[in-house]
């Protein structure tokens, strides 16, 4: 696995990253199995994909309780990020809460939870335009200080946002929804980021299951049948355009996953794709993608296919997409 620095750290991490939301929640792309993801961590490390993404919400607490043993035989191998805003709301659900007073408290829990010393990278997991950026992250900045965490960012936030944070502390990475399937952060985020050296990690760089060979088959539970993006109809609408980047893929002797993180990867220097799974070999599959290289025309294919059959269907619900780009 080659690596990329991390904004202008310093710091290396594997170029391609493994996002674990799914390992130890049933909520995220139906059931789960603790000793698969567990396998599945092993093999990351194996493959030297060893910057993992997790978040104190991701199961309330339960997948940062399962990477736990495995960071604390292998702690100095893995660069750790993970992410905090979310609460449980008492119905069931969540609320956002970014507040300084609360953010000490919620970098110990994860501490806890893990069990490590310090956390590589720490994100507030969405801006409230109720907090004041400054407010919030002289509170994060705060945890540097103290030696709790080394680097700073953010998740799903605006240009002018990243440009507030940035101006408070050194803000390493912004974390938003980038893929052949989600191209708004091109319009002003990514350039903001470049300007400012942020590394733009792209979380569901395989647009939530649907850039992959087979697409993804929705369990009952899965928090995909609130997304639009996967109403029948938008997905019917969208065959053609997967038809193309498959063939695309197969012309390039590479699968349609592979296609799309090699994509991302030719995008930017410091962009960090860290597509999710808890399945050893869809693993396998996606780290082999740090090796395919597009030529200019391979490229220039894939925008002529994406100018001429535009995505159809959101990527959240209406409440959801509140709370991205503020």
């Amino acid at each position: 696995m080659t690596t990329r620095e991390l904004g202008r750290t310093g710091q290396q991490v594997s170029a391609l990253g493994l996002g674990c939301m799914s390992m130890a929640s049933d909520y995220a792309y139906g059931p789960s199995d603790a000793r698969e993801a567990t396998t599945t961590l092993h093999r990351a490390l194996e493959l030297g994909v060893t910057f993992w993404d997790t978040a104190d919400v991701y199961g309330f607490g339960a997948n940062e309780e399962l990477l736990r043993p495995v960071l604390q035989a292998h702690r100095a191998e893995v660069f750790l990020a993970t992410k905090f805003g979310f609460v449980a709301d008492g119905q069931g659900g969540t609320a956002l809460n970014v507040r300084p007073e609360r953010i000490a408290a919620a970098c110990e829990a994860s501490l806890r939870r893990l069990g490590v010393e310090v956390i590589d990278l720490y994100y507030a997991h969405r801006i409230d335009p109720a907090v004041p950026v400054e407010e919030m992250v002289g509170a994060m900045a705060a945890l540097v200080q103290a030696g709790k965490v080394r680097f700073l960012g953010v998740s799903e936030a605006s240009a002018a946002s990243l440009r507030r944070a940035s101006a408070t502390h050194p803000i390493a990475a912004l974390q938003s929804e980038y893929s052949l399937f989600t191209r708004d952060v091109e319009a002003e985020i990514l350039p903001a980021c470049r300007e400012l050296g942020v590394s733009l990690v792209a979380f569901s760089p395989l647009g939530r299951g649907l850039l992959t060979t087979a697409g993804p088959q929705l369990a009952a539970q899965d928090l995909r049948r609130g997304m639009p993006r996967f109403d029948d109809d938008n997905r019917a609408a969208n065959a053609p355009l997967l038809a193309g980047m498959h063939a695309l893929a197969a012309a390039k002797s590479c699968t349609p996953a592979q296609l799309a993180l090699a994509w991302l990867l030719a995008q930017d220097a410091r962009l960090l794709p860290i597509p999710g799974t808890k399945r050893p070999a869809y693993l396998e599959e996606n780290a082999a993608a740090a090796a395919v290289r597009l030529t200019p025309a391979e490229l220039q294919q894939l925008q002529e296919l994406l100018a001429a059959r535009p995505v159809v269907g959101a990527r959240y619900g209406e409440g959801a997409l509140r709370l991205v780009n503020r």
